[in-house]
């Protein structure tokens, strides 16, 4: 483990700070150096007043900020006096997010040259595409139907609007093939940490407890990414069980932070700030 005086890559998710609980929680996060840089893997709040107020919070802390939205950002709730929908809300983000000094998924991937460095830093928006189907269904329309049945239906079937994408998967698919030309022309030679709010393959979303709910996880489209753009680390959030795993020798970190009740939990770790570079000894 490097020491306290070593600057450091770290990494957070799933703040919710619609939560007094997360908001405490956001308010008593510290950089441990003057030149740490904070990864936000999306689901910061709902609504636009919190998203900044989180953001600006943390922007006004730390070196650098990195940003990839969630599915919560993205929904348009009734409450919100900002009643943007879909592509015209991630935009809106995008700029309130230039407007505080952090960075998106739609600016130029910056390059950490401190400690595990030099590696271009990643922030992507990939949504999903519900390929991630239950057992025993072979196309999107069973598999909702699965959900339903299940009861395990995503709010973000009310409140995440495609918009001017016909579907949700429309805008995933047009999302990763944007994306994937963006990390083609990254500057070469360098390994990279990839974030997103969910997870880039399928096996991190095998322990839900509810598995119809992998449906609204992620894409099949992108199973590979983490080998085809030499990722030295995936950071994600979206599933609530921060945990590091291992696919193909990468490694693959949940650092989200959760709801109240879930990490108040014997079994769930206390939230914290997860080390990304330099890696933390195993």
């Amino acid at each position: 483990m490097a020491s306290d005086k070593t600057p450091k890559l770290l990494a957070i998710s799933d703040l919710h700070v619609a939560y007094q609980d997360n908001r405490d929680y956001v308010e008593s996060l510290r950089p441990e150096t003057d030149e740490d840089w904070l990864i936000v893997a999306g689901d910061v709040a709902e609504r636009m007043a919190d998203i900044e107020w989180a953001l600006r919070t943390l922007t006004e802390r730390f070196a650098k900020v990195v940003w990839s939205p969630g599915n919560h950002e993205l929904w348009t709730p009734k409450d919100d006096p900002v009643q943007l929908r879909g592509e015209a809300r991630y935009q809106h983000l995008v700029q309130l997010c230039r407007s505080l000094g952090a960075l998106t998924p739609e600016d130029p991937y910056p390059v950490w040259r401190g400690a595990g460095g030099p590696v271009t830093v990643a922030p992507l928006f990939l949504l999903y595409d519900y390929s991630f189907r239950p057992e025993g269904t072979y196309t999107k329309e069973q598999a909702l139907k699965a959900a339903h049945e299940a009861g395990v239906v995503c709010t973000d079937e009310y409140f995440l609007h495609p918009d001017p994408f016909e579907t949700r998967d429309d805008w995933s698919r047009a999302r990763v093939e944007l994306t994937a030309k963006r990390l083609d022309a990254r500057t070469p030679g360098l390994p990279t940490i990839l974030i997103n709010h969910w997870p880039l393959l399928r096996e991190p979303t095998r322990i839900l407890r509810y598995p119809e709910f992998a449906l609204w996880c992620g894409t099949e489209l992108t199973a590979d990414w983490h080998l085809k753009y030499d990722a030295e680390a995936v950071v994600y959030g979206h599933l609530h069980i921060p945990r590091t795993t291992w696919h193909d020798g990468v490694r693959h970190v949940e650092a989200s932070v959760g709801y109240p009740r879930e990490w108040r939990r014997d079994f769930h770790p206390d939230p914290h700030l997860r080390q990304i570079l330099p890696a933390p000894a195993e």
